[in-house]
C-alpha cells in the first residue's frame, strides 16, 4: 500500500503559487515608490532616502519571504514534513522580521505609522514585555496539534496564522533593531530580552524531541520525504526550533554585547601611545645624571649596613 501511494504522489512536483509572486511584487513596487517618490520629500536636501544597508536588507527580506512561502518549501512543509514547517516558521519569525526592519529607514516608518492613534498602538504593542509575551504566546498556540491540523486543512487559516506570526514577530524585534529609536532598549536590555526569547521555545522543542509516536497526525502519512520517519521528522523539528533558533539569538546577543562593552578595549590596554601623543614631562627620564656603577652600589649597601649596626 505504501509503495502504491508513493508511486502516485510526487512530493517534489512543482506547484504554482501566484499569490506569493503578487505579494512579493507588490512589496517591491511599494518600496521602490516610497524611496524614490516619498523619500526625497521626507529627508533633508542632499540626504539619501535609503542607505546601501537598507537596500541589501530589503533584498534579503524579499528573498526570505519568497523562499519561505513558495514551492517547494511551502508544499513540503504543509503536506509532508513538520521539520520543514518548523523551518518555514523560523524563517518567517526569526529571520525575515529583523531584515524587514533593517530595510526600513526611520522616515519611512514614521510615514507609515504617523503620529496619531496608530503610532500610539505600535508604541504600546512594541514594549518588550508585551511584544515578547504576545510573540511567544502565538508561537505556542501555532504548535498545538489541533491548530496545526486545522491550518493544514484550511488555506485562509493557514495564511492568517502566517500573517499573525510575521506581525507579532515584527513587534518582538522592534525593541532590538526597529527603525524608531525611541522604541529601542539599551544594549544590556537587548541581550537579556533576546536571551529570554531563546528560553521559552525550549518547552515545545523538548516536547517534540522526546514525544513518543506522532504528535501531529496530519504529518503521519505513508509518503516519507527523504525516508524520514515521523519520529525523526519530529525530533528534527524540535532541534530546529531550539538549536537553530537559540544559536541565532545567542549570536546576536554576543554581537551586541561585544559591540557595546568591548569598544576600545584593544587601545585602552595597549602600552603603545597613539601617534602624535605628547609625553608628559613627569614620564621623561632625566638623562643628565651619570650612570650608576658597581662601586656606587657597594657603597650604598655598606652605608645601609652601618646604619643598621648603629
Amino acid at each position: 500500500m505504501i509503495a502504491q501511494v508513493s508511486s502516485e504522489v510526487q512530493p517534489w512536483a512543482f506547484q504554482w503559487h501566484p499569490e506569493v509572486w503578487i505579494l512579493v511584487g507588490f512589496l517591491v513596487a511599494a518600496y521602490v515608490y516610497m524611496i524614490r517618490v516619498i523619500g526625497p520629500k521626507a529627508v533633508p536636501a542632499g540626504v539619501a532616502p535609503v542607505t546601501t544597508k537598507n537596500k541589501v536588507a530589503f533584498g534579503a527580506a524579499m528573498l526570505m519571504l519568497w523562499v519561505a512561502s513558495d514551492w517547494p518549501m511551502h508544499d513540503i512543509s504543509e503536506e509532508y514534513l513538520y521539520s520543514a514547517h518548523m523551518l518555514q516558521h523560523m524563517m518567517l519569525s526569526y529571520f525575515l522580521p529583523p531584515l524587514a526592519l533593517l530595510a526600513t529607514p526611520t522616515w519611512l516608518m514614521r510615514v507609515l505609522v504617523g503620529d496619531g492613534q496608530l503610532y500610539r498602538v505600535v508604541t504600546f504593542m512594541a514594549k518588550p514585555v508585551i511584544a515578547g509575551v504576545l510573540f511567544n504566546l502565538v508561537i505556542m498556540v501555532t504548535h498545538i496539534p489541533g491548530m496545526v491540523t486545522a491550518s493544514v486543512e484550511s488555506g485562509p487559516l493557514h495564511y492568517s496564522l502566517h500573517f499573525l506570526v510575521v506581525m507579532l514577530s515584527l513587534l518582538m524585534w522592534m525593541p532590538v533593531c526597529g527603525p524608531l529609536p525611541e522604541l529601542q532598549i539599551g544594549p544590556l536590555g537587548k541581550c537579556i530580552y533576546l536571551f529570554l526569547m531563546s528560553v521559552v521555545p525550549t518547552v515545545p522543542a523538548a516536547w517534540l524531541t522526546f514525544a513518543e509516536g506522532a504528535v501531529y497526525k496530519s504529518y503521519d502519512i505513508p509518503v516519507r520525504v527523504f525516508g524520514w520517519s515521523v519520529q525523526i521528522d519530529q525530533q528534527l523539528a524540535g532541534a530546529i526550533m531550539k538549536t537553530a533558533g537559540g544559536l541565532f539569538l545567542w549570536t546576536i546577543v554576543v554581537f551586541i554585547f561585544f559591540k557595546r562593552f568591548a569598544v576600545g578595549y584593544d587601545t585602552a590596554h595597549d602600552y603603545r601611545r597613539a601617534p602624535g601623543t605628547v609625553i608628559p614631562d613627569a614620564e621623561i627620564a632625566d638623562t643628565t645624571e651619570a650612570p650608576m656603577t658597581t662601586e656606587d652600589v657597594e657603597k650604598a649597601f655598606a652605608a645601609s649596613r652601618a646604619h643598621v649596626e648603629d
